[in-house]
């Protein structure tokens, strides 16, 4: 909405005109429901335009952060939770946005044609705006992409068996793939088309120099309307001190058969009347006599700030107010007198009076004889009222007959080469068919440059304009290139912005095979430390089975036996051991304890288990110690256990051991 309502701004003052009662739709509406309608919307000039332009641009800044905020918030992985106010204010904005776009297409559906033609001139501009916009887009739309194409390949290095069964049933690669091609796709899509788009572009602006026409001249609609009071004397000698080749105004007729200028259907908008005659401010203009009318102060309203016509027209000059105050209605004798003084063209349109006027039925005759008595060049005058042309055409020979919007052929037959058309139509209807007739094409109402720099590209003849400053003062047209210069700028814009995608996806692809090498050193190392954890855990488990003291040699165990013959104790290294040491073998431990007898068991690698008690204690027994290497054989001698002192613990005896319990 915001482009469309900058795109229209040259219908601002129409749509500002149509909440008032200067329109002539209005004028089939009910009287009761027409002051009513008034007295609503507003009774008074007010810039209903720039209103609407300031809250699209609200709107859409508004919009475009709480959009931005929210891509912010999905990038760092936060969810987006909206105010209930954000919630309000957006649901209320879609109401009015669907409200809006349903007056537009209902009764303002000619301003769609003026987005249309904004893409005639606008077209080479927007299509190296959008590829700019796609490079931009590329950055994030890449990253995500080779992101899922990371996810994938990690899933496939680190799929084991069982994920693969799984897979099978839920199919993720499958998904990430569709993710994938739904993103990249339609992106590589528009991007092509983009690349391809101005081998379908027709902008009239695109041509050579030496094709250029000439630049269109200017009629100053209702006078110079920014400089001076619409329709007044002052406003046409503006216009003619800005160089307007033609004066453009509107012409109703008193009561007592005046022909004067105004454009309303009443005297509210541009005169004093409802200060004067406050009854009489509904009625129509041509009621009035020429005697009452010539009264009427027709510039005070222009000076005041709350009731000037356009938003961007300068600030008057202290003698420009004072002027403009002294302002009344003038007759159309009184602008035929400039134009004819000045040599400008004159054209007009020509409202019939209503019903019980006595010129109801000629006032088009009362009209043609005030021409011809101002003495005027009949050349000058543009008869674009479409009334008894036979009439004017038997009067006054040199008028110069202009047409509406018709078919060629129809034009022909009237004998009619000029046309006054709205700027809007004529692009879409039969321009071209107008150039080959070499008919003469005048635009109403033109005040955008982009909108005149179009009708200069399309060798339109004139324009009917608002704004002759500031169009007076193009020396060129705007948005003008060459073929070869477009030609250049976009085969260089395709290929910067195809190397330019190409290195942010290289980028993102390089960073996140750089990121999946990172992790999986970090797998690895990660691996090697749990491994190298668990084997130290085991060793641990192992350990804690073993008696937290040193385990008594033998010899050394107060349970056991002294040896016949010996008076020394065992040294730290057993016979046996030293023995093992030089020959190893098989070593057969006998059993022999107060509790249960322990089972003969065989051990490889002279590995000893010294650990069979309970709670890691070595328990009180007797072992035969037999070597096969040499069959030597320690006789066991018992002995009486020794007192037990009540300080001394007692020691529970060892519980029978299963073969299978035995740590290895």
């Amino acid at each position: 909405m915001l482009f469309t309502w900058i795109e229209t701004s040259n219908e601002y003052f129409g749509f500002d005109c149509v909440l008032l009662p200067c329109h002539p739709a209005l004028q089939i509406m009910d009287r009761n429901l027409y002051k009513l309608v008034v007295f609503l919307v507003t009774g008074a000039w007010f810039f209903w335009s720039i209103l609407m332009l300031s809250l699209f641009g609200i709107l859409t800044v508004y919009t475009s952060l709480l959009l931005i905020l929210g891509v912010l918030l999905l990038w760092e992985r936060i969810e987006l939770y909206l105010h209930t106010c954000h919630k309000i204010l957006i649901v209320l904005m879609i109401l009015v946005h669907i409200f809006l776009m349903v007056i537009l297409f209902k009764f303002w559906n000619e301003r769609w044609l003026v987005v249309g033609l904004s893409l005639k001139i606008f077209a080479p501009y927007v299509h190296l705006s959008c590829i700019i916009l796609m490079v931009i887009i590329s950055w994030p739309l890449t990253f995500y992409v080779v992101h899922l194409e990371g996810k994938i390949r990690i899933r496939r290095h680190r799929m084991a068996y069982y994920e693969k069964e799984r897979l099978k049933k839920c199919n993720i690669f499958t998904r990430l793939r569709a993710l994938q091609l739904a993103v990249g796709l339609p992106f590589f899509l528009i991007l092509i088309c983009l690349y391809a788009m101005p081998l379908g572009i027709y902008s009239p602006c695109i041509q050579e120099k030496e094709e250029l026409g000439p630049k269109p001249a200017f009629f100053a609609h209702r006078g110079s309307p920014m400089a001076g009071p619409e329709n007044t004397m002052m406003a046409f000698e503006k216009a003619v001190e800005e160089g307007a080749s033609g004066l453009e105004t509107d012409v109703h007729i008193s009561f007592d058969n005046v022909p004067y200028l105004m454009h309303d259907y009443d005297l509210r908008r541009t005169t004093n009347i409802r200060e004067v005659m406050p009854e009489a401010a509904y009625s129509h203009p041509s009621s009035f006599n020429w005697t009452t009318l010539s009264t009427l102060n027709a510039g005070e309203w222009f000076v005041r700030p709350e009731t000037r016509p356009f938003f961007n027209m300068k600030r008057l000059s202290q003698a420009d107010k004072k002027r403009a105050r002294n302002q009344s209605i003038p007759r159309l004798a009184d602008l035929l007198k400039i134009a004819k003084k000045e040599k400008k063209i004159v054209i007009f349109d020509l409202f019939g009076p209503p019903q019980k006027h006595p010129l109801r039925h000629t006032f088009v005759h009362q009209v043609v004889s005030v021409i011809l008595a101002s003495k005027i060049e009949q050349n000058l005058i543009f008869w674009l009222p479409g009334h008894d042309r036979q009439y004017v055409r038997f009067m006054a020979p040199g008028f110069q007959h202009v047409g509406r919007l018709v078919s060629v052929e129809h034009l022909t037959k009237e004998n009619i080469s000029i046309i006054n058309v709205d700027y809007k139509r004529l692009f879409y209807k039969g321009l071209r068919d107008y150039q080959a007739a070499n008919i003469y094409i005048n635009l109403y109402i033109v005040n955008e440059p982009w909108i005149f720099s179009l009708a200069w590209c399309s060798r339109i003849n004139s324009v009917t304009t608002d704004n002759i400053p500031v169009l007076s003062q193009l020396t060129h047209p705007h948005f003008f290139m060459t073929p070869r210069y477009y030609l250049s700028i976009w085969l260089l814009l395709d290929i910067v912005s195809a190397i330019f995608i190409a290195a942010i996806f290289c980028f993102h692809w390089w960073r996140e095979v750089k990121e999946e090498k990172l992790l999986e050193a970090s797998r690895i190392f990660r691996d090697s430390q749990s491994l190298s954890l668990s084997v130290e855990q085991s060793e641990s488990q192992e350990a804690s089975h073993l008696p937290k003291k040193s385990p008594p040699r033998v010899g050394e165990s107060p349970w056991t036996p002294a040896l016949p013959g010996s008076r020394r104790k065992l040294s730290h290294t057993s016979h046996f051991e030293e023995h093992l040491k030089k020959k190893p073998g098989s070593i057969k431990i006998t059993q022999n304890t107060v509790g249960p007898l322990m089972p003969t068991t065989d051990f490889e690698d002279s590995q000893v288990p010294t650990n069979w008690g309970p709670a890691g204690e070595a328990a009180p027994q007797s072992t035969l110690l037999t070597t096969k290497a040499d069959e030597l054989t320690v006789p066991f001698t018992e002995a009486p256990y020794p007192e037990i002192h009540p300080k001394t613990p007692v020691l529970e005896p060892a519980k029978e051991s299963n073969p299978s319990d035995i740590p290895l």
